[in-house]
């Protein structure tokens, strides 16, 4: 099912050991914590980072007796990444997600995401909701909302323009890593709030962004997106659902957010006021407690 991986340097206060694990015809590394008979929560991040998107919320997790796996999603960091746009269909994608709940010979888990993750996991709760007992959501709209609004909103199109700029082969990628990525590294300063990134996490970004053919393979999603545009036969939510929303996200129109949780059945909205697109690592604590609370069934604090 899975062997130790090369350790990666994991912060000191991030728990967790490096493991790579199996799935869907390749192997996806991934941070692994808290009690192995835990319920599985897996956290799903989104572009332009790795697992250590989550860093933040795994400790109180663990510490709440849940087993968290936390996955270079494929085509990011240490995990495969395999060539051909093809490869990062949104299908794909979210089999590689049911194949980590099938290595921990687990019927159900809990998965929360943001951005890509999300987009995934929103994907997972359509098309697999027999294998997730609950669903998390950070600042990623429903798929038929995103698409609604893309067709209806000339200010969303404007906000979503770099999607058609990653469709230029190898363009992107040449133009990200000059300067020793200045152009990532910018653009995640500039959409949040001042200081969130610290220099030591930009350290880490430009690390994982160097390995070999993962910048490549992080722009072919936006790529398949935009080439094979799945769509969604039934788009009701029968999962358990948290929508956590930073309301001051650059890319993203906040009122997404509610139409998202009207097409869940049991859908929850927490919107942060002063939080941007990286509401995980701006508002930390709130997020690790939200989640928290809304996968041991209690009352959520900014519930809506």
């Amino acid at each position: 099912m899975s062997r130790p991986s090369q350790p990666q340097s994991i912060p000191t206060d991030v728990p967790g050991e490096s493991v790579f694990v199996e799935t869907n015809g390749i192997e996806l590394h991934t941070v692994q914590a808290g009690p192995e008979d835990g319920p599985l929560v897996i956290l799903l991040h989104g572009f332009p980072e790795f697992w250590y998107g989550w860093h933040n919320q795994i400790r109180a997790l663990a510490n709440d007796g849940y087993r968290v796996i936390v996955p270079d999603q494929r085509g990011y960091n240490l995990s495969d990444k395999p060539p051909g746009i093809a490869s990062y269909h949104i299908d794909e994608l979210t089999q590689d997600v049911i194949g980590l709940i099938d290595a921990y010979d687990r019927e159900m888990a809990s998965i929360a995401g943001h951005d890509w993750g999300a987009a995934v996991a929103w994907w997972a709760a359509l098309h697999h909701p027999d294998r997730l007992s609950n669903l998390c959501i950070v600042n990623v709209p429903h798929p038929t909302v995103m698409q609604r609004t893309l067709q209806n909103s000339w200010e969303q199109r404007m906000k979503s323009w770099y999607f058609l700029g990653f469709q230029l082969p190898k363009i992107p990628e040449t133009l990200s890593r000059l300067n020793n990525w200045r152009g990532p590294t910018r653009a995640l300063k500039k959409s949040s709030q001042p200081g969130t990134f610290t220099q030591t996490d930009l350290e880490y970004y430009r690390n994982a962004w160097s390995q070999p053919g993962a910048f490549e393979a992080m722009i072919n999603w936006y790529r398949a997106i935009v080439r094979y545009r799945p769509s969604v036969n039934d788009p009701i939510v029968a999962v358990p659902t948290l929508v956590i929303w930073g309301a001051e996200d650059t890319f993203l129109k906040k009122s997404m957010a509610w139409e998202s949780v009207d097409l869940c059945e049991d859908g929850q909205l927490v919107m942060l006021d002063t939080a941007t697109h990286w509401v995980l690592h701006e508002e930390p604590v709130r997020v690790s407690n939200e989640l928290c609370t809304f996968l041991n069934g209690g009352p959520l604090t900014g519930g809506e």
